[in-house]
């Protein structure tokens, strides 16, 4: 046993595994280092574009739709995304029980309170977006967008935007940086920015599988182009680097709903370049 490790001891004395090479530091765990000449020279990782995404709330029928705002924040993340969440710091047009599916009398809720709740927090008010801090903007859908961002809801192609929603809108469209929006988000592009190309999805019901196509009228009526796709695909308006997707304005599975914004999220992620 003594000559045993009298030959190991003059085998490590010989060839040292754990010596350090020329150039190289030894690490306790996972291989050599490379040298301080090779960190130079290395390049740091190239930061992702900076997303500003705009809530209305948190619920489907005063506010976004969860299930979508979800979506884009996994396929933002997934592409790399700096993420910043906002909304608007106003009262929201009333407030839905959604057992129910009826007004709460009496209750009143702030939007940007109640979108801090997807946001887990993190969440900055809508007046405070520009476009010069950010290369793309998405829009989750809801009746929020519908209620909160803009009266599409109470006045269909009459409607009023929100001041700052229209605002950023325009700010990010004359930046020609790409804006993203799904469900009935973009009938907010289709009032505020003239002649753009949006899709809510198919132009007949087809036995309710498409429950709000008589948007896609309304959509025409204020001058847009619209677009029919699939709930999976996305429409992209080149010229306005406008994306769109139908979402949940398709009575389908979740997972196709999920498949369409992460189209719609890879091509706005796609336009801004980065």
């Amino acid at each position: 046993m003594a000559a045993l490790r009298a030959r190991a001891a003059s085998r490590l004395a010989v060839t040292p595994w754990f010596a350090p090479r020329p150039g190289l530091w030894p690490l306790p765990f996972g291989g050599p280092a490379p040298s301080s000449r090779a960190a130079l020279h290395a390049s740091a990782p190239r930061p992702g574009p900076r997303v500003a995404v705009v809530l209305s709330g948190c619920g489907v029928y005063d506010g976004t739709e969860l299930h979508e705002a979800s979506s884009i924040l996994v396929h933002l993340s997934r592409g790399g995304a700096e993420v910043q969440i906002f909304a608007p710091d106003v009262p929201q047009m009333h407030v839905i029980d959604h057992i129910k599916g009826q007004p709460s009398e009496g209750e009143t809720r702030n939007v940007l309170t109640e979108s801090a709740r997807i946001a887990r927090g993190k969440i900055t008010d809508l007046a405070k977006l520009t476009a010069v801090n950010h290369d793309a903007a998405i829009f989750p859908g809801g009746f929020g967008a519908a209620k909160n961002l803009s009266t599409f809801a109470v006045d269909g192609g009459t409607c009023k935007v929100n001041r700052d929603v229209e605002r950023v809108l325009k700010e990010f469209h004359q930046a020609g940086k790409p804006i993203g929006l799904c469900c009935i988000a973009p009938v907010l592009a289709a009032k505020v920015l003239r002649g753009v190309e949006v899709t809510v999805g198919h132009e007949q019901e087809e036995g309710g599988k498409w429950p709000h196509a008589g948007t896609a009228e309304v959509i025409k009526a204020l001058g847009a182009k619209h677009c029919v796709m699939g709930v999976t695909e996305a429409h992209v308006d080149q010229k306005n680097k406008v994306v769109t997707t139908p979402a949940f304005m398709c009575d389908t599975a979740l997972h196709h709903i999920h498949d369409g914004i992460g189209a719609m999220v890879r091509k706005v992620l796609e336009l801004t370049g980065r």
